[in-house]
């Protein structure tokens, strides 16, 4: 694990940026794969826009709901894009873009499908990224006696949840590949349960976090977010997926 700050900041910021390269240039090969035109043409342009900006204003959003208490001594307009960042602000935030640059482009086909795969590999990159970081970073877990628990440099042993992460991502998209001949004659549903179950898991992995501010129910920020986004959100997933396994009667 990285001891020092700035190395730890430098190493963690190049996994960011690998992340988003190689998801996006992952995200475009699966679309010239499937045929469709170049992400920066016509109406591809509006949503990848919005999703772009989305996903910014989102990531740091977020970030700020589970610090609250920083606020005072470290926000303003500067230290609000200064901050750190949220996987699951970015995640909402690029979703609400997307539907938002699809209105004001009059897209009306379902992105979401393509953009699946390319997220959960930047999810997995980031995350180790995030280990490397150690306690720099602030997603380790809290204090255990399991035999698997990490030092990170602080002589005491942690739940190493981005490995955590890592493992439950990798195994998300497995699901994910077994899941998409099935759910394909819904464009859009195996995105809306891939983040569905993201955003599960984040309320679940997170209760073994240390929490910075405390909200109702001793939930941090980002775990009152997903259970929000969950109950807006889920039923759009869980609805069709019910009625494509629905048995259809025969007559």
């Amino acid at each position: 694990m990285i001891q020092d700050p700035a190395t730890a900041h430098l190493v963690h910021s190049i996994f960011e940026a690998a992340a988003l390269m190689i998801g996006a240039r992952y995200y475009l090969a699966l679309r010239r794969r499937q045929g469709q035109p170049d992400a920066l043409e016509n109406r591809g342009f509006g949503v990848l826009a919005g999703c772009l900006l989305g996903a910014a204003l989102g990531n740091k959003l977020v970030f700020w709901i589970e610090v609250p208490h920083l606020w005072a001594s470290q926000g303003g307009v500067l230290g609000f894009f200064l901050g750190g960042q949220s996987v699951v602000g970015g995640l909402l935030g690029g979703l609400i873009g997307v539907e938002v640059g699809k209105k004001i482009s009059g897209e009306t086909r379902s992105t979401g499908d393509l953009f699946v795969f390319p997220i959960l590999l930047g999810l997995i990159i980031g995350r180790i990224g995030c280990f490397l970081a150690g306690l720099n970073d602030g997603t380790f877990g809290l204090p255990t006696s399991l035999p698997w628990g990490i030092d990170f440099g602080d002589g005491i042993r942690r739940h190493p949840t981005q490995l955590y992460e890592i493992l439950f991502v990798g195994i998300l998209w497995q699901v994910a590949r077994w899941l998409s001949p099935m759910v394909a004659p819904i464009p859009g549903l195996l995105f809306k349960l891939v983040l569905v179950s993201y955003l599960l898991w984040r309320v679940l992995v997170d209760s073994i976090k240390p929490i910075p501010f405390s909200y109702p129910w001793h939930l941090s920020g980002i775990q009152w977010v997903c259970l929000i986004a969950l109950s807006l959100y889920g039923p759009l997933a869980i609805r069709p997926l019910i009625a494509l396994l629905k048995p259809r009667q025969v007559r």
